[in-house]
């Protein structure tokens, strides 16, 4: 098992030259101090899809080299080009990543057996212990539960980050797949529940915002405070939901920003919040105390 609890998906800070590695630096601190169990670094909400080559292999050595193996650094690999992937893979093991974060195939797609053979030729040029990243609403492709057991076969296979939002799927994984074979689940709102189905945690988005609410919510199910756990989530959920009235990681960045993260702007074609929208984001950010107005 990489990780167990609240592994946060990080956002890239950007200027209009490149990447802002002083305030990664100071984000990525601030993750550690606040409790995470891991970091990830150039995954969905760290927008590598507008980074340079060099910019991706940049942040995952930084990320590496600030966290100086105080939590594990899982990168984001993944491709809808297979040898790209694997090149990108090669680096983040050579950079000294503890884990890899491969996405599905997006836009061209393939098929269950194109799937079992993409990530299965991306594992066997790598030593590290591999995350499969479903999130079919962005790669318009979903792996299946029987998919997900097939690759779970792949010794350096272990793990998938599930954001189907389908917990009946979810609970399929857990129900077929080796016991040593770990679900995370990939969406902030179904936190709770994908740990009550056997989940050993989450690959937050939130928690670039509120790392110590979103540790805490694992951590007091881990210990069998469920009470406690709901208490929290039931809390944090209202702002939760303000983070996806936009595409991802409009809201976040933007919260970022607000809460005193220089995080720069977003990289086209994601584009500034609509003012309603905004609105209700610093609404939530104000009832947790994370703003004054």
């Amino acid at each position: 098992m990489l990780f167990k609890g609240c592994a946060t998906a990080l956002i890239t800070p950007f200027t209009d030259d490149g990447i802002n590695f002083e305030v990664f630096k100071q984000i990525i601190d601030n993750q550690i101090h606040c409790g995470v169990q891991a970091i990830i670094v150039c995954g969905t909400t760290g927008e590598p899809s507008t980074m340079t080559e060099q910019e991706h292999k940049s942040a995952i050595a930084f990320a590496v080299s600030v966290v100086n193996k105080r939590v594990p650094v899982i990168a984001g690999t993944g491709s809808n080009d297979t040898k790209k992937a694997i090149n990108m893979s090669k680096f983040a093991e050579s950079a000294g990543a503890d884990g890899l974060l491969l996405v599905t195939p997006y836009y061209n797609k393939t098929t269950e057996n194109g799937l079992v053979t993409h990530f299965t030729e991306i594992a066997r040029n790598v030593t590290l212990p591999i995350i499969l990243y479903n999130v079919p609403a962005r790669t318009g492709m979903n792996i299946l539960p029987n998919t997900v057991l097939k690759l779970s076969k792949v010794s350096n296979i272990v793990a998938v980050k599930e954001a189907s939002g389908n917990l009946q799927q979810t609970y399929d994984i857990l129900a077929d797949c080796p016991k040593y074979f770990t679900v995370y689940i990939g969406n902030d709102e179904q936190i709770l529940p994908a740990l009550m189905l056997g989940a050993s945690g989450i690959i937050s988005v939130a928690s670039n915002v509120v790392p110590a609410l979103i540790c805490s919510i694992c951590n007091l199910y881990d210990e069998g405070k469920i009470k406690e756990a709901q208490q929290i989530f039931k809390k944090v959920l209202p702002f939760i939901n303000s983070l996806f009235c936009e595409t991802n990681p409009i809201p976040v960045k933007t919260a970022m920003n607000l809460i005193g993260f220089d995080a720069g702007n977003l990289r086209l074609p994601l584009v500034p919040m609509q003012e309603n929208n905004l609105n209700k984001l610093k609404t939530e950010l104000k009832k947790l105390n994370l703003i004054s107005q």
